[in-house]
């Protein structure tokens, strides 16, 4: 018969810091203790028998999970594994009670980039600040090239105690819906919270649009209200619904949105051009104004939804003009120089929201052209890419379609599934190898016109079968024009 010990008594042994926490039972050695996680897919209990191999000491599951036969390791029976793993993970790692002050930013779109202007603004403000994100983990002196967006529980807490030890004083984070979902945060405090907008993605994972929306409401719901700040956008319906339920929030709008008794941010584009925006803020009874290298309506929401944190967590509005001075994220509407007279920009883009945000900021910017060179990921939401289809017909005068991460899917597959969205462009190219469709485009642009090439932003690798090719948009792009 397995023996089994309380939580409690290895949560005291852990925060000993002599023990060494796993969830990959293949990376457990002698002494070590493994966490057996329920999957979507594959259940960590059917690895403890693994685990037990390796040399574990202490098994951490769910009663169903321990091994008839399991005679030489430790058990610990939890119904929630996620969450005693947080327990674990914040006694080993001191996260418990962290000085730094923590935000989390989810959403569909605008994650890194609100992650991004928030460092920005902190620092100029004299604040230490870290980003946990999509391209890297970084604070004063650290860079760690980012291997997801939101990490998983042990490097999370690892990262954040390493930033903690650092001096860091707020720290921002984006926090995907596969993370909330998956509980990686668990044991992990916020003092607030940032929702940009929920919009067609990750349906593959989630089935529909209400538990996409659930799972990115858990960032402001999962813990009971300890005054933590929430910000929302207030022009899209979720961020409506979300705003009235928070006890600490602030929303922010481009709109004239009314919620009665709530506090609202207002900002209004006062001028957007291809060389950035203008835009007039009122808040509680005080104007100003910024003006911002970004380009594009979706950045002047993004910029609001910083602001609406820095003004919730004590910064005060002259210290917004430092915004001047940011010029945003590799890969978000990033502009490529070129002396040929043709306007090139690499962007993200990957959802028909997206798409549409960017397209129509270009669009407002008075190019002759906009050619527009995009593809779909493989194995992910086969839903969305007409949709994508229709957004660039929508928005663009010439698409170029072709390969995004195509991955283990048929990319001609792919392109088959986004053609009938491209019905009603006006002129459509297609071409499945990205470097020839970027040459295309390049080729058939004039004086006046603007490339976007969208999908993979920051991204320098293409994903194909289950290989990272060496690939980047930007590289490409600079020796073209």
């Amino acid at each position: 018969m397995a023996q089994t010990i309380p939580m409690e008594q290895l949560e005291q042994q852990v925060a000993t810091g002599l023990l060494t926490l796993h969830i990959d039972s293949r990376k457990v050695k002698q002494g070590d203790v493994f966490i057996a996680l329920p999957g979507a897919s594959v259940d960590g209990g059917k690895f403890i028998g693994n685990a037990i191999e390796n040399g574990a000491a202490y098994i951490v599951c769910r009663e169903e999970n321990i091994p008839a036969d399991a005679t030489d390791a430790v058990f610990v029976v939890t119904e929630n594994p996620k969450e005693t793993l947080g327990k674990l993970a914040s006694a080993r790692f001191g996260t418990a009670n962290l000085n730094l002050k923590l935000v989390g930013v989810t959403g569909t779109n605008g994650k890194t980039t609100v992650t991004s202007i928030l460092e920005f603004l902190f620092a100029q403000a004299g604040r230490k600040t870290g980003v946990i994100g999509t391209v890297a983990y970084r604070w004063p002196g650290t860079e760690i090239v980012a291997s997801m967006t939101t990490p998983d529980c042990l490097k999370l807490h690892s990262l954040l105690s390493r930033m903690e030890a650092a001096g860091v004083e707020n720290a921002f984070m984006e926090v995907s819906s596969h993370a909330l979902d998956q509980n990686r945060s668990a044991g992990i405090r916020f003092a607030g919270g940032v929702l940009t907008n929920v919009t067609q993605d990750h349906l593959d994972y989630h089935g529909d649009m209400e538990s996409y929306y659930e799972a990115k409401k858990k960032l402001f719901t999962s813990v009971p209200d300890d005054g933590k700040l929430g910000v929302v956008n207030l022009d899209d319906a979720y961020g409506k619904r979300l705003l009235p339920e928070l006890a600490n929030g602030i929303g922010f709008t481009l709109t004239n949105v009314e919620i009665e008794g709530c506090r609202i941010l207002r900002g209004e584009v006062i001028e957007s051009t291809v060389d950035g925006l203008k835009l007039h803020m009122t808040f509680e009874g005080q104007e100003w104004d910024i003006v911002s290298p970004m380009v594009g309506t979706h950045n002047a929401s993004n910029l609001l939804a910083a602001m609406a944190v820095g003004l919730g967590m004590g910064l005060m509005p002259d210290q917004m003009q430092c915004l001047s001075g940011y010029n945003g994220v590799c890969g978000r509407l990033e502009r490529i120089p070129t002396d040929k007279g043709i306007y090139a920009f690499v962007d993200y883009a990957h959802t028909p929201d997206a798409l549409v945000n960017v397209l129509s900021a270009l669009r407002k910017t008075g190019f002759e052209r906009i050619i527009t060179v995009f593809g779909c990921g493989g194995d992910r939401d086969r839903t969305k890419r007409p949709l994508m289809g229709e957004a660039v017909a929508k928005g663009a005068d010439v698409a170029v379609l072709t390969s995004d991460n195509p991955r283990t899917e048929n990319p001609n597959a792919i392109l088959e599934d986004v053609k009938p969205g491209l019905a009603d462009c006006k002129e459509v190219h297609v071409e499945v190898d990205r470097k020839k469709a970027l040459e295309l485009a390049v080729s058939i642009a004039n004086p006046g016109d603007c490339i976007l090439v969208a999908g993979k932003g920051h991204e320098d690798y293409q994903v194909i079968g289950t290989k990272k090719v060496s690939f980047s948009d930007q590289a490409i792009l600079k020796e073209l024009l």
